[in-house]
């Protein structure tokens, strides 16, 4: 149906006859003159129908373009040749199109926003095959693309062997819920749609596969937000007989090479840094080193004050306090001030305690009364506050602490426009291999049950749960996880050891990973590997800071398609195939 891309028309093309497919992306009658921006995937180029006495059919086709409404769907024959007013804005703008033949293959009726409009994303969603036809979608869409080829690319050179695993698979809920699918043949049982494709990964590696990815589409049943969807893309990667090192080395430089290919960008080095460091400095396990702020610890210079919600934490085990300083922060009023109190709160802070000091030196603080002068100063001169900062304290559990004085780093960064342009990768290292969980009475692993211990051991492990620390690692870009890993534990003992701290008894583990449990004692060999969020390293190619910008036909976050409204009830037949009924609502 056509010769050409209308994107794609330039200066070689000056005299030639083409024919063009697309959409009316403006369309202007000027009285017997009549323009028109036709759109396709690659761009915009004008199309002209004007008086041109002696050419045959002319009038018909000034008459065909005056009635051209937007977004009607085209084809145009034409002539191509230079414009007289140049348009440099767009990579067509030196040439025109000439119309000889315009149809109109499909009248769009008024559409119920305009591509160059902003509508809310409730709208964007429900008519989503209009938003994908945007310039702007278009643009992020194909970033997503060229983002997976160039991974495969890399891939495929390197001898990673792409293998599917299975979509329809066990149950294990580990984490996040599970999606459950009734299997129709086998009443009362289920399957679940895999959260990733790990237990399987781990297996290949028992099998001699030595190097695997997948692109793989993943599905967890939690809450939805910004960079979160029930159904996603990961890009999973194993490495049978490797280190932390060689899975780091390796993967960096495909980020690296994949970034430089698809949007030109030099990623630089990829500074390390370990877990406690990373929350001690910035409140953060994926800080955003665009940001210079950091927090510091102030137990030794407050626990002498009288101010009890100090004391009560300073130097006390599992206890933190520590300071935020923002420079030029005295500007905040009272109000500012207690909308980054009501912030913090979202994060844990039962409240906020600061000192400003103003251009002139004077002092203004709620706590300052509970110090002697020397006591004040030593902590002023501590945290390095000068004339017109402000600085913010943080008291209470250590992780609530970083937690929600994290958040206001952040929250103070992008406010007082502290947050440098570029590119700020990092690894993060030497992750806790549990934590505790306070309402279950039990411990959790922070990455997943399958990461190995730092330490081989199992006494040692058992011994030090609190503190182990594990082989997993994160990278992270900008403030984003883009992508988590670990060595994996290749011996029984160990991971009956490790399911054993979880709380998870030797007949559970058996019901639900007996098959890995076989599959290791079988000359498993070390190894290990890291999974990508796909969705999220694209938005960050495309500028987008929601992952729903660069997915197709993502849900909203109330877990819903407003396109196909998803979910939907289903007929009481169909239910009774597949042996299920549904309670009713409470």
């Amino acid at each position: 149906m056509r010769t050409h891309f209308c994107g794609l028309i330039d200066e070689a093309l000056i005299g030639q006859t083409v024919t063009l497919c697309g959409w009316a992306d403006v369309a202007r009658d000027l009285g017997g003159l009549c323009f028109i921006d036709l759109r396709d995937h690659e761009g915009i180029v004008q199309v002209v129908a004007e008086p041109e006495p002696g050419v045959e059919g002319n009038a018909e086709v000034i008459a065909a373009a005056a009635r051209v409404g937007y977004e009607d769907c085209l084809r145009v024959t034409g002539e191509v040749r230079r414009r007289e007013s140049p348009n440099a804005k767009i990579p067509t703008g030196q040439v025109e199109v000439v119309a000889r033949r315009i149809e109109v293959l499909n009248k769009a009726e008024p559409l119920p926003f305009h591509a160059h409009e902003n509508p809310g994303e409730d709208i964007r969603l429900q008519y989503r095959y209009l938003d994908l036809r945007t310039p702007e979608m278009q643009r992020r869409m194909r970033t997503r693309t060229k983002l997976v080829q160039a991974l495969r690319r890399w891939l495929d050179a390197r001898g990673f062997q792409d293998i599917e695993t299975p979509i329809l698979t066990k149950a294990t809920p580990e984490g996040a819920r599970d999606f459950l699918v009734p299997a129709r043949m086998h009443p009362g049982e289920f399957y679940a749609l895999p959260q990733s494709p790990q237990l399987f990964k781990q297996i290949l590696m028992v099998a001699g596969f030595d190097r695997y990815y997948q692109i793989a589409r993943c599905f967890r049943d939690e809450a939805l937000r910004a960079d979160r969807q029930l159904e996603f893309t990961q890009l999973d990667m194993e490495f049978a007989w490797v280190s932390e090192r060689d899975v780091q080395d390796a993967t960096e430089a495909m980020i690296r090479e994949v970034f430089k290919e698809v949007i030109d960008v030099d990623l630089g080095d990829f500074p390390r840094m370990t877990y406690a460091e990373a929350m001690r400095r910035y409140g953060s396990d994926k800080p955003d080193l665009r940001i210079a702020l950091e927090l510091v610890d102030v137990d030794a210079q407050v626990k002498d004050s009288e101010f009890k919600v100090f004391t009560d934490w300073a130097g006390v085990d599992g206890g933190r306090v520590c300071a935020l300083r923002i420079p030029g922060g005295a500007t905040l009023s009272r109000k500012q001030i207690d909308e980054y109190a009501a912030h913090a709160a979202k994060y844990g802070a039962r409240g906020l305690a600061y000192i400003k000091l103003s251009e002139s030196g004077e002092v203004s603080s709620p706590i300052a009364k509970f110090f002697s002068e020397e006591q004040f100063a030593a902590l002023v001169a501590h945290v390095g506050a000068g004339n017109g900062d402000i600085v913010f304290f943080g008291a209470g559990a250590y992780a609530t602490v970083s937690d929600f004085m994290g958040a206001l780093r952040l929250k103070a960064g992008r406010d007082f426009g502290l947050v440098e342009a570029g590119w700020k990768p990092l690894w993060v290292t030497d992750f806790p291999m549990f934590e505790w969980d306070a309402e279950e009475g039990r411990y959790v692993a922070l990455h997943h049950p399958f990461t190995a211990p730092a330490v081989d051991s199992i006494d040692d492990l058992r011994a030090n749960a609190k503190t182990a620390v594990s082989r997993g690692y994160d990278m992270v870009l900008n403030g984003n996880e883009i992508g988590g890993g670990s060595i994996r534990i290749h011996r029984t003992a160990m991971q009956s050891a490790v399911f054993e701290l979880l709380g998870i008894g030797a007949e559970e583990a058996q019901a639900k990973f007996g098959f890995l449990l076989d599959a290791l004692k079988y000359g498993a060999p070390p190894h290990g590997g890291i999974a990508f969020g796909v969705d999220r390293i694209a938005a960050l190619m495309a500028g987008t800071e929601s992952i729903r910008d660069v997915i197709a036909f993502p849900k909203t976050t109330t877990a819903q398609c407003p396109m196909t409204g998803a979910p939907s009830p289903i007929a009481d037949a169909q239910l009774a195939e597949v042996h299920v009924a549904v309670r009713p609502k409470s």
